[in-house]
C-alpha cells in the first residue's frame, strides 16, 4: 500500500511540476512579447491557471509527508510516542474534514463553471481549470487516511516507532 501512495504522490508532484513549467514558459513568453510590442493576451489566463494547478498539486502532495502548513511545536514538545500518535490522528482527522469539503465544493465549482469560457481563449472551457481543487482534496484525503492508519498501527504496537 505504501508503494501505491508514494507512487500517487510522485505522479502528483510530476503534474504540479509540469504546470509550473507551463507557468514559467508562458510568463517568459509574455515578457518577450511585451518587449517586442506583440499582444499575447492568452498568456495571462494560461499562466494564472497553470500556477493554480501547480500550487494545488503541490499542496496535496505535501500532505503525504506532513510538509504542508503545520504547527509542530506541540508535537515536538511531547515526549510520549503514544501521545504524539494520538495528537497526529486528531490533527489528520481535522485536516481530513477540510479536504473532504474541498472535494465536495471543488466538484460543485467545477460543475458550475464547466461551460464557462476563458476570456482570451474562447475555445477553452473553465471547468477543467477548477478540477485541481477536488483532485487536491481527494489525494490529500487518501494521504491523510493512510496516515491515520499508520498512527493507529503505532498505537496498537504500544506507541513506539
Amino acid at each position: 500500500m505504501k508503494k501505491i501512495i508514494d507512487g500517487l504522490q510522485k505522479i502528483q508532484i510530476a503534474i504540479g511540476g509540469l504546470f509550473l513549467l507551463v507557468f514559467l514558459v508562458t510568463v517568459v513568453y509574455q515578457i518577450i512579447c511585451r518587449y517586442m510590442g506583440i499582444a499575447a493576451m492568452w498568456t495571462e489566463d494560461v499562466s494564472m491557471y497553470s500556477f493554480i494547478w501547480a500550487v494545488f498539486m503541490g499542496a496535496g502532495a505535501m500532505v503525504h509527508t506532513n510538509s504542508h502548513f503545520a504547527f509542530t511545536s506541540m508535537i515536538d514538545g511531547m515526549k510520549s510516542a503514544r501521545k504524539k500518535a494520538m495528537l497526529q490522528i486528531v490533527i489528520n482527522i481535522i485536516v481530513l474534514v477540510f479536504c473532504v469539503l474541498m472535494v465536495i465544493y471543488g466538484y460543485t465549482a467545477a460543475k458550475q463553471f464547466w461551460n464557462f469560457r476563458w476570456i482570451n481563449i474562447p475555445a477553452m472551457k473553465r471547468g477543467p481549470t477548477w478540477l485541481c481543487i477536488p483532485i487536491c482534496g481527494a489525494t490529500a484525503s487518501i494521504y491523510l487516511i493512510y496516515g491515520i492508519f499508520e498512527q493507529l498501527g503505532k498505537l496498537i504496537k504500544g506507541g513506539n516507532e
